[in-house]
């Protein structure tokens, strides 16, 4: 807390005897008290003395009293208390003071800026924790918020992608593998398109669809995705090996729920000579989610069995 907030015991007695010191009269003290703002009704009664009864002001006693006021003031007195500290600690015209006063008016002013120095170092080492304390409550509490909110799509893709086996729908089904698929992989910090429609010349409709594209290890994948009953057989595999073909620099994922047959998978190992082609069961996808394994680090082991040994089909 501000030390002005109450002068503390022994920075009130250092100012106490210091301020009638440094204000060689008693008209002097009033003026210097009321220049640092103290109310007029607060000095009313003393200036009413010094006028009455000029023998009865003690400027000991008056410096006590009306310091002693203003610290119960609480936040009230604040402002006056502050310009007071201010102008002690500022003082430098020791001339002013009655010469016997001088040297032990140089003392008390050292001493109250040494008091003011250490509360105000403590109270900056004070201020310096506490904002330290706040802002390490702050990380951890958005580190906490991250990982809720983590889990929380976690969740939202399993139960997104776990869905899929009670559709009974085909098209229905196919069509939520992509959103789910997708969502995976951008809660896997993997970058992906939505489904990508290309149109051909007016009128001629939808020519080519792209379920969606990841980029891996800084490289772009065409990703296809099927759900179907039986192996996908090399006319499934075909038209989605054109389109990673007439796309100079992409590579391509193909994931399927039911697998590949041996004819697909060597069309796909062939393909390896010009393109990375990375074959996917859909099962592995599902077992790595349910491990919490790493989905990236998952496809970048079948991307380089893919281009190192020549496997479109490794399992890691």
């Amino acid at each position: 807390m501000d030390i002005t907030f109450h002068y503390p015991p022994e920075l009130l007695k250092l100012l106490n005897e210091a301020i009638p010191k440094i204000n060689k009269s008693k008209k002097d003290l009033l003026l210097f008290l009321q220049g640092a703002g103290v109310r007029a009704e607060l000095l009313a009664p003393y200036q009413a003395l010094l006028r009455t009864n000029k023998d009865d002001f003690n400027k000991y006693r008056v410096t006590q009293e009306l310091l002693t006021k203003l610290n119960e003031l609480g936040e009230g007195g604040l402002r006056e208390r502050r310009e007071i500290l201010r102008r002690v600690t500022e003082f430098q015209e020791y001339s002013l003071c009655w010469e016997n006063d001088q040297a032990t008016a140089r003392g008390l002013m050292a001493q109250i800026r040494d008091v003011v120095n250490v509360k105000d170092t403590f109270t900056r080492i004070n201020i310096e924790r506490e904002q330290e304390r706040k802002e390490r409550v702050s990380v951890e509490t958005t580190k906490a918020d991250q990982a809720r909110k983590r889990s929380e799509e976690f969740l939202a893709v399993k139960q997104q992608l776990f869905a899929l086996f009670a559709e009974p729908n085909p098209y229905k089904r196919g069509k939520a593998l992509e959103a789910a698929l997708n969502r995976y992989f951008k809660f896997s910090d993997i970058l992906v398109t939505e489904a990508i429609a290309l149109k051909g010349d007016e009128g001629a409709g939808i020519v080519e669809q792209i379920d969606g594209v990841v980029e891996l290890k800084s490289a772009l994948y065409l990703a296809e995705m099927k759900w179907e009953a039986e192996p996908l057989g090399r006319d499934k595999v075909a038209s989605h090996l054109v389109r990673v073909f007439n796309r100079s620099m992409a590579g391509g994922i193909f994931i399927s729920y039911s697998g590949n047959t041996a004819a697909a998978i060597q069309d796909c190992k062939e393909a390896l000579r010009d393109k990375v082609i990375v074959l996917c069961k859909l099962e592995e996808l599902v077992r790595a989610l349910e491990q919490e394994r790493d989905l990236k680090e998952l496809l970048h082991a079948k991307i380089e069995a893919a281009v190192i040994h020549k496997n479109p089909l490794f399992t890691p």
